[in-house]
């Protein structure tokens, strides 16, 4: 195979972009088991005065995730995450106004591999939330293992992350006078093993749970697909059935969480490595499904929304599709 070297007269700001984008997976792949290693080693040779009070404020702390979390707007204003942003880019595209009197889920799709697009446009102050959907505040929310590793759970908080747990979507949903959102990437790590480019696959139709959340505080349903999601890294093959796949299948119900093996570009050459490609990503945010509180939802009205949804979702890509280079035979695949 040859190998195909970047050039040695890239612009500085690319090369900003390449490392911004290569410490972002790093810190998604590592940071958690250094902050982990971090602690043991301050335990091991017994820095006491360092541990003891950082493991007592993290035992009244503990719940902070399920509570809004706590984000820095320093944080989320580091110039690392417009080098971020751009690098792809990514882009945020609003199709209908919504009410700030309301809360609001939105049921982002696809999972992808690391979930790029829901980051740079949630999680940082370098994307146009804050122009597009004013007087609103976003939670993306995250698997709860991440909030259970020491350390790496504050550095997660500060730019905006809180748990999915059911506790959490309830904190945020239940503010009185409206304008909060809440992300959640309803295909979950089951999804991201699929994450292959041109596939279109949503782990969606067993995914209830959000429905009766909407339901039952009221909050409005609100379709987000993000094109370009999945053509960011490739996967090493794992269809339905391979031996690979048996084995990520089993570990993600004992984690978790997915173990994709996907690769794509390096700093230095295009050929290989763990830098997603730089393929644009062009996240639509759909119009709002109306929710009617209703505090104890039977079997049927679940059912109903959920089907609701699932055509609302169809119908966003299908109108937006050909903007962003996808055939028109291409079709979501509800799984």
């Amino acid at each position: 195979m040859k190998v195909e070297f970047a050039p040695l007269n890239i612009p500085l700001a690319r090369r900003l972009q390449t490392a911004a984008v290569l410490q972002w997976v790093l810190s998604f792949l590592l940071l958690a088991e250094v902050c982990i290693g971090v602690l043991l080693l301050l335990i091991i040779y017994n820095y006491w005065f360092l541990y003891l009070p950082y493991l007592t404020w993290l035992y009244f702390d503990w719940r902070t995730p399920e509570q809004g979390g706590r984000r820095s707007s320093w944080v989320r204003s580091w110039t690392v995450w417009k080098y971020f942003k751009d690098y792809f880019p990514i882009h945020l595209i609003k199709t209908s106004d919504l009410d700030p009197s309301h809360n609001y889920i939105f049921g982002f799709h696809p999972h992808g591999v690391l979930v790029a697009g829901a980051f740079g446009n949630f999680c940082t102050n370098y994307s146009d939330f804050s122009e597009l959907f004013p007087g609103f505040t976003a939670y993306l929310h995250v698997l709860p293992i991440w909030f259970r590793c020491p350390l790496f759970r504050e550095y997660l908080m500060s730019s905006g992350p809180v748990s999915v747990s059911k506790k959490s979507l309830s904190y945020v949903l239940t503010k009185e006078k409206g304008g909060n959102i809440s992300i959640i990437v309803l295909g979950g790590a089951e999804e991201s093993l699929d994450a292959h480019p041109g596939k279109f696959t949503l782990f969606i139709r067993q995914r209830k749970g959000f429905v009766k959340i909407a339901l039952t505080h009221g909050a409005y349903l609100v379709p987000v697909f993000s094109f370009g999601e999945n053509e960011l890294f490739k996967q090493v093959s794992n269809p339905e059935g391979s031996l690979l796949r048996t084995v990520q299948d089993k570990l993600q119900k004992i984690m978790g969480f997915a173990l994709p093996l996907f690769h794509a570009r390096g700093v230095f050459q295009y050929n290989f490595g763990l830098v997603p490609y730089r393929k644009p990503i062009h996240t639509v945010v759909g119009n709002p499904i109306p929710v009617q509180q209703t505090l104890h939802p039977t079997p049927e009205q679940i059912e109903a929304l959920h089907q609701t949804y699932m055509e609302e979702l169809r119908k966003l890509f299908e109108e937006h599709k050909g903007k962003y280079g996808i055939p028109e035979h291409e079709t979501l695949v509800f799984r």
